[in-house]
């Protein structure tokens, strides 16, 4: 996947500068709350600490604070471009430790290239922080700095570009070993890169059962062997032998594993061709790696490779490690991050890719299966098991090994970590794999808009959707140009001499006859692309229209509605939100788009259509209609129509969990609903949100994104024969990419078109 320089600095300033932000855990909204969070409250939890220091853990965020400590004197393939120049890259790794592990990160770039000065630097923030990463410093300073760390301090201290992909690609390497059928005290491997990750690895197979005396490492000089004095260290030393070999290709021949740690095109085919029966190849150079995924395969059929590349199979991605590693060592507030815990990280993930793998996760990567083989040697990244495996197995192993001063209960553990997951599992790339999976036709009225344009590339480059842009074919070419946006392969359709013109001209007269649309007005309307493009879909040359960006809703709408027409069985389209909540809770609105005053028989059914929904982002709907009483204790027609909806609800669909009238925080309150409500049915509170009418819908929506700091996916169009989904006014690139994906999967999911479930039973409102 390539992404343009402009799209990368576009992602790093956005709205607010850079990748991290702190948000305050206690309220401060009043005089009170100022008093203890601050003089004079604070005090009394600094005597509790000086008193007893390990009530830091208890008092302050100390326990889950890691320190990501870098010189930038070996930064991702730039190396050595300075602290402040490497800060992106810290700031990218403290919002992977948040996504993946809940774990909260400073970054700290220090401008110094003496070793000395980097220890003091750490010895001196040990009260500060549960724990250190040290990143992107260069060989054979790192190994020094992290040795004396370890030694001299009392929390976990971890340089993850040695250990990381030492621990990744040792369970890739132990299940390709179980794959070939070969054991690792009898192969041979061969190391190109003798960095720091590289003699990490190197030591790390050592401890999985590989032979130092049958590992060979080279490096930019040839074969590190005894007595080779140029470019040499004492940690490259460990593993000099006695050997004839000079060259990587002399290396190379006959050995079972080749492990890369280089750079771009360090071995042909020729050189693999070489290797042992059934070789392993870790081409793990990034973003090119040593060999293409392409010619290694098409080198031998025997052979099974990993690289660094999300878009290949078995991905050696250091961030199925360091977030869940340092969960782990947190939690039982360990004092260093030893050989044990990194072995039972290795072994967790190598036993977690052997399990069967939840259809979730398969979905989320828009394949049908992923199964234990050659394709799929460890977990994939967004596979939320791995917080659970890999945390516990290392939380045990610290406890096993001593060095853990808070013990857990695992069974209680895993629940704990189960609850940091939260229900919502990276929704929007869930639903862009699933996209990916199938792409469908999406015509884009608005197609000469920056946004749109933008939006597009995303969605040709990802591979989720194929779009067809109406407009002027040299306007969107040159703006393209001018963007500099690759989209070859996209369709453009001008509406003005598209061969398609005459034949919706006719179809759109036939349609709209006996609608007062004369035939010289077709030939007119036409021209509205918002029409053309839902004629689009009417007559199935595309699959699903997005349009919205540059104009209202009504505008939006209304076209659809006249040319693409209601599903079967529906008397109404909705609308309905996706929303992710701070907490990560995942949540359904409706209707916060199209009905102003819906009746009881509407919101029964916008109920029923949002439930579809949320069963289409894998979620079991628990369906609340919301109202300004709970069950009866207020007595108003605005109530009672409520209540009259669930009941329609009920014989609608008698297996679908709905309840209500019912306040809102109590329906998304577990407590409140135990203790004043036990009666109903929304146990563990309520997923989709039904409101009374448009106004509250709408108004709750916008609160929540705006100020809860929810994130919204939508609006979803709800009730159309075919997928039509309406932007909201001025949409940016990611809210398209987002809804493009989310109409992909109602495309894919709707044909041949679905009655929703109960809608038939229904009586429309007079």
């Amino acid at each position: 996947m390539s992404i343009t320089k402009q799209q990368a600095l576009d992602y790093h300033f956005g709205v607010r500068p850079g990748k991290i932000e702190v948000t305050p855990t206690k309220p401060c909204r009043t005089q009170r709350d100022l008093s203890l969070a601050y003089t004079p409250g604070v005090a009394d939890p600094c005597l509790q600490i000086q008193a007893n220091p390990q009530d830091a853990f208890k008092y302050t965020a100390r326990g889950n604070l890691v320190a990501v400590i870098s010189n930038g004197t070996a930064v991702l393939g730039l190396g050595d471009i300075g602290a402040l120049a490497g800060k992106p890259v810290m700031e990218g790794k403290a919002v992977l430790f948040k996504r993946f592990a809940d774990v909260d990160v400073f970054d700290l770039e220090v401008n110094t290239h003496n070793p000395e000065e980097i220890i003091k630097f750490c010895q001196l923030l040990e009260p500060t922080f549960g724990g250190i990463n040290l990143e992107d410093i260069k060989a054979p300073e790192c190994f020094y700095i992290e040795e004396t760390l370890r030694k001299t301090m009392k929390i976990p201290v971890f340089h993850d570009d040695q250990h990381g992909t030492a621990i990744i690609s040792g369970a890739a390497l132990l299940n390709a070993l179980e794959v070939v059928r070969k054991e690792a005290k009898d192969i041979r491997v061969v190391f190109n890169g003798a960095g720091a990750s590289g003699i990490a690895c190197a030591e790390h197979y050592v401890r999985l059962g590989v032979k130092r005396e049958n590992i060979t490492l080279c490096d930019t000089k040839g074969v590190i062997y005894k007595g080779r004095g140029q470019g040499m260290n004492p940690y490259k030393e460990r593993f000099a032998h006695e050997t004839k070999l000079r060259t990587l290709a002399e290396a190379i021949r006959g050995a079972d594993v080749f492990v890369g740690l280089s750079g771009k095109s360090a071995v042909s085919q020729d050189m693999l061709r070489t290797m042992a029966p059934h070789p392993v190849v870790f081409a793990m150079a990034n973003p090119d790696p040593e060999i293409t995924y392409e010619d290694a395969k098409g080198s031998r059929s025997d052979i099974i490779i990993a690289t660094g590349r999300s878009d290949y199979p078995n991905q050696v991605n250091n961030v199925l490690g360091f977030p869940f590693i340092f969960r782990g060592a947190l939690d039982v507030r360990a004092t260093a991050i030893n050989e044990e815990m990194k072995l039972a990280a290795t072994h967790a993930l190598a036993a977690l890719a052997k399990e069967d793998v939840p259809d979730s996760v398969c979905r989320a990567y828009g394949v049908e299966r992923l199964q234990f083989g050659p394709d799929y040697l460890i977990p994939k990244p967004f596979d939320p098991r791995v917080l659970l495996w890999e945390a516990s197995a290392v939380a045990k192993a610290a406890m096993d090994s001593g060095v853990a001063q808070e013990p857990v209960d695992l069974a209680v553990y895993r629940d704990q970590l189960e609850r940091r997951l939260g229900k919502a599992h990276e929704i929007a790339r869930m639903m862009i794999h699933k996209a990916q999976a199938r792409p469908k036709q999406v015509v884009f009225p608005e197609g000469d808009n920056e946004r749109i344009l933008r939006a597009c590339h995303c969605l040709l480059e990802e591979k989720i959707a194929l779009p067809i842009l109406l407009g002027n074919v040299d306007r969107i070419q040159l703006k393209a140009v001018e963007l500099g946006l690759d989209l070859s392969g996209t369709k453009i359709v001008d509406p003005a001499n598209s061969s398609l013109r005459e034949s919706y001209i006719e179809e759109l007269f036939r349609l709209r006859q006996r609608r007062g649309v004369t035939l010289a007005e077709a030939r007119t309307l036409i021209n509205n692309r918002n029409i053309f493009g839902s004629m689009m879909v009417h007559m199935g040359d595309a699959d699903a229209l997005l349009s919205g960006v540059t104009q209202h809703f009504p505008d939006t709408i209304r076209p659809a509605l006249q040319i693409v027409r209601m599903r079967e069985g529906l008397h109404k389209v909705s609308g309905c939100y996706a929303m992710i909540t701070r907490k990560g809770d995942l949540l359904f609105l409706a209707d916060t788009s199209v009905n102003i005053e819906p009746s009881a028989e509407d919101l029964a059914e916008i109920a029923l259509c949002t439930a579809e929904i949320a069963r289409r982002f894998d979620v079991v709907p628990r369906v609340a209609m919301l109202s300004f009483s709970s069950f009866g204790s207020t007595h108003h027609p605005a109530c009672q129509k409520v209540s009259r909806a669930v009941d329609l609800l009920h014989t609608a669909d008698p297996t679908l969990i709905a309840d209500g009238e019912i306040m809102a925080d109590a329906a998304l309150s577990p407590e409140i609903l135990e203790t004043n409500y036990p009666f109903s049915s929304l146990k563990g509170g309520a997923n989709v949100l039904i409101f009374p009418d448009l106004n509250s819908a709408n108004i709750a929506c916008k609160l929540l994104a705006k100020i809860g700091g929810g994130e919204a996916f939508g609006p979803i169009l709800m009730g159309m024969s075919r997928p039509v989904h309406v932007l909201t006014l001025g949409a940016e690139v990611e809210d398209i990419v987002n809804l493009t994906a989310i109409a992909v999967v109602d495309a894919q999911e709707t044909e041949p078109h679905l009655r929703v479930a109960g809608a038939a039973n229904l009586v429309p409102a007079d």
